[in-house]
């Protein structure tokens, strides 16, 4: 604790923390472009992972101590089951019906055939309680540097993961961060034109336009409850540990990034091996988008 924080001391913590994060994005750039899956995401879950053998060590010492094992048990029981949840709506999947008309070139029959385009529930992954979970934490750590204010004070009381004002923006960024994403990552002109190029169409949407308001359509309305579910997973745990008095210190947001991560890192694997003429190691259709 630094009693008198002068100018200097804000200046100098303020250039460490942007050092750091220039040099952790590098990092997770350098693990993206080299390695397997998301390198932001994979640091930020392996700090998450190596905080168990802590948290489970605190739990147990707390249990001696006069914790009641029954409000701990109820507190697994329900991480267990918003796993499953988390495991189920992450894989979910809206399958577009796509054909593909017959094409004649030379002596050999093209297309004919039937697909799908998978569009998921969480297209975004982790990235938008990330997001959320980074701008929510701005405010409170500068009004920490004017802890004297009465009104910085106030601004640290409000963003308090436990207030109801911050469960209602945090709810609010991640809807918001998960369409931004879901816009980024797919353009459904794109997937129309591709579709309309190649002689693929959706039965009963006309090619072309139609096809990408079609999509468009489908991705708003999947969306939407993928990511307040995200929401309430994140939110849930706090409460329930919290009505159960039991200090419990692995929260929603972490289960949700150390979900989302390492189903995408194992898509990323198994994608690697198949495409190498591997069997891989998981079986088939344990990872949707798996085709052996």
């Amino acid at each position: 604790v630094v009693v008198n924080p002068g100018l200097r001391f804000k200046f100098l913590t303020v250039l460490t923390l942007v050092a750091g994060t220039i040099f952790i994005m590098w990092l997770g750039e350098l693990i993206t472009e080299r390695g397997i899956g998301n390198g932001i995401s994979l640091i930020i879950m392996v700090g998450i992972v190596a905080r168990f053998p802590n948290y489970f060590i605190r739990t147990l010492q707390m249990v001696r101590v006069g914790l009641s094992p029954v409000a701990v048990f109820m507190v697994l029981v329900t991480f267990f089951l918003l796993t499953l949840a988390l495991v189920w709506v992450t894989q979910a999947q809206r399958r577009i019906p796509v054909q593909y008309a017959q094409r004649v070139v030379g002596r050999r029959i093209y297309g004919g055939r039937s697909t799908h385009i998978p569009l998921t529930m969480n297209t975004a992954g982790v990235i938008p309680i990330i997001f959320a979970q980074s701008a929510l934490m701005l405010p409170a750590t500068m009004a920490r540097f004017f802890s004297a204010n009465p009104i910085a004070q106030e601004v640290v009381n409000i963003f308090n993961p436990q207030s109801w004002i911050y469960n209602l923006f945090y709810t609010g960024l991640i809807v918001f961060f998960a369409y931004f994403y879901t816009a980024i990552v797919i353009n459904p002109q794109d997937l129309a034109d591709n579709l309309k190029r190649y002689g693929g169409f959706i039965p009963g949407v006309r090619p072309g336009e139609k096809t990408a308001q079609y999509i468009d359509h489908i991705l708003t309305r999947i969306t939407l409850p993928g990511a307040l579910f995200f929401a309430f997973a994140a939110i849930a745990p706090t409460y329930v540990t919290a009505k159960l008095n039991v200090p419990f210190y692995f929260g929603g947001t972490s289960l949700i990034i150390v979900v989302g991560v390492a189903l995408d890192t194992l898509r990323q694997i198994e994608a690697h091996l198949v495409m190498r003429h591997y069997e891989g190691f998981l079986h088939r259709g344990r990872i949707r988008g798996r085709r052996g």
